[in-house]
């Protein structure tokens, strides 16, 4: 039983504006410019976003009104490609652009489609509530929670080969099992069809220094990749990671020692 306090049912933005051109335009642009090999009917996706949302109560919407959306847009990705993060976001976005093979939930039509919008219904209306809409903490079957759950659960299953997950050591519970990943992806992942989670730990270039591959909740994360047959590796502080920091932020201290440590390599290498 979820018991909520008056604190937690406070209201936020509603309903994104002109969503309806939003999420058709993007889908549009998604199977046009993204991917253009893939045959979609964005009319007929949103008319299954709608049906599912509206006519509902804010607070109740499950997965499961969602199932004929995803049904008519279903998507693979190729294995090795797959990335998880939690706490991550912005240094993610940097790492996909660098490091082009990565693919994350965001990229696929579903993420890409409702990425930053906010939607609810009204109960007995036949439209959504542009006036508010609950935060995702106000109830289990939140209209926005139970999307991006399914999606994310769509997504771990569909994982194969090598996945990479991108995790914050600057805060406690770097691996938190209320998050989506924690408490969605984590369990969707299959050991029968990955190969290795490649966990990568990154701190923020002048601390704090909370979490690491032997210390906080990456352990437990460990343990539960251990119990469940999965083969692992951990890294902190991956340079790719380290150096995409620093061109954000150049005047770091750190960036001086990682330059150094550069430098004195590639004197090595043609040494």
């Amino acid at each position: 039983m979820l018991l909520l306090c008056p604190a937690q049912l406070r209201a936020q933005l509603g309903t994104t504006p002109n969503i309806k051109h939003i999420v058709v335009g993007r889908c549009y642009n998604y199977i046009t410019l993204v991917n253009p090999d893939l045959r979609y009917d964005c009319e007929d996706i949103w008319r299954q976003f709608e049906d599912a949302v509206v006519c509902q109560s804010s607070c109740n919407v499950t997965v499961e009104h969602y199932h004929q959306m995803f049904y008519a847009m279903p998507q693979t990705w190729p294995c090795n490609t797959f990335l998880f993060w939690s706490k991550t976001r912005t240094l993610m976005h940097s790492y996909t652009a660098a490091v082009r093979h990565f693919w994350t939930l965001e990229d696929t039509l579903v993420g890409y489609m409702f990425n930053d919008l906010i939607w609810c219904g009204q109960e007995g209306d036949s439209g959504f509530d542009f006036s508010s809409c609950p935060e995702w903490s106000a109830c289990r079957n939140h209209p926005v929670y139970s999307l991006w759950r399914q999606a994310s659960q769509n997504f771990a299953e569909m994982a194969c080969g090598n996945v990479t997950v991108l995790l914050n050591g600057s805060i406690a519970n770097a691996f938190n099992r209320k998050s989506m990943f924690g408490s969605v992806e984590l369990d969707g992942l299959n050991p029968h069809r990955v190969d290795y989670v490649n966990i990568k730990v990154v701190t923020n270039l002048e601390g704090p220094f909370i979490e690491s591959c032997n210390q906080g909740s990456i352990v437990d994360l460990i343990q539960i990749l251990q119990s469940r047959g999965f083969r692992w590796t951990c890294t902190d502080n991956d340079q790719t990671l380290m150096i995409l920091q620093c061109i954000q932020n150049p005047e770091q201290s750190a960036c001086q020692t990682c330059a150094s440590s550069l430098l004195h390599r590639r004197s090595l290498t043609f040494n």
